[in-house]
């Protein structure tokens, strides 16, 4: 039988390939249809096709029955490989799909890790080992920043004033601690009323790391006792605020969880009023996939 050339407008297919590879084990019409599940004229002319497209003859078909040419030996493997190729790119993407692999980037803010983040991202981890977790350390405008270039697939802020890309949703809240030196006049009381920080030097977290918090602490000083902390020394972590704390340059108020972090020097107490908790809040793109993403954020609820 004579063979066409090849020709750009016949592209190969892969159904082509799966007739080429089961007759090529079977070397029989009848067996290599019905492993296909389908009649033999359409497996004859699909390997018409597919030496038409090739442009060589892959078996030979004679009353001996059917065999490889040459051509067809040395066509066998690569079109295996081919096959193989194809499953497990569509297994990939189904995979990709359901959010058994990728990659989610993680941004967090320092009082998470002190909230049961290493837990949570065990528990995820456990659940999805295919999926890697790149966590890196910002402070909420960071993370805001971050986001909005597609550098970041989800962070742990303390706010929820966001751009209108951003979406976000409340995780936990925790109470508002007054930070002192140990060795602070202050730090001998159980409660900490905030008119008693007035005039004292304060530490807060930067305007510029988290716009929201930092107002958030200014106007609540503001409401219970004093105008206006007199602020000495800002920091762009929270640890390096109880830090400096720690090391007597200056009193702050704080969210709860710092005072699990051990810093010596530093430390904490209630305060007398009744102030709107701390909250952290996970926050991702409008437009950003949602499988992992939520797959993570289900992980910390179980």
């Amino acid at each position: 039988m004579p063979i066409d050339t090849p020709s750009s407008a016949r592209a190969m297919e892969f159904r082509h390939l799966r007739c080429f590879v089961a007759l090529a084990e079977e070397l029989h019409f009848g067996r290599a249809a019905q492993r296909l599940s389908m009649s033999q004229p359409p497996l004859s002319v699909a390997i018409q096709q597919l030496e038409a497209t090739v442009g060589a003859r892959l078996f030979d078909r004679d009353s001996k029955g059917v065999r490889l040419t040459p051509a067809g030996q040395a066509f066998r493997g690569h079109a295996a490989a081919l096959l193989a190729r194809a499953e497990d790119a569509c297994a990939l993407a189904r995979e990709v799909q359901a959010g058994e692999v990728g990659r989610l980037r993680l941004g967090f803010v320092g009082s998470t890790l002190f909230n049961g983040l290493s837990a949570w991202l065990q528990a995820f981890q456990a659940s999805h080992p295919r999926v890697e977790v790149v966590v890196v350390e910002l402070n909420s405008q960071d993370q805001i920043d971050a986001l909005l270039q597609e550098e970041l697939d989800l962070g742990l802020v303390h706010t929820d004033r966001l751009p209108p890309a951003l979406a976000a949703r409340p995780l936990y809240t925790e109470p508002f601690l007054a930070c002192l030196p140990e060795r602070h006049p202050l730090a001998a009381l159980d409660v900490i009323p905030l008119a008693r920080l007035n005039d004292q030097p304060f530490i807060l977290f930067s305007r510029k790391g988290s716009p929201d918090y930092h107002a958030r602490i200014v106007e609540m000083c503001r409401q219970h006792g004093f105008f206006n902390p007199r602020l000495q020394h800002e920091g762009r972590h929270w640890l390096s605020v109880v830090s400096l704390v720690a090391q007597g340059l200056g009193v702050s108020i704080v969210p709860a969880a710092f005072r699990q972090a051990g810093v010596q020097g530093a430390v904490f107490r209630p305060l007398a009023e009744v102030i709107e908790p701390s909250a952290v809040f996970a926050a991702w793109r409008q437009d950003s996939p949602p499988v992992l993403r939520d797959q993570f954020l289900a992980a910390r609820a179980g």
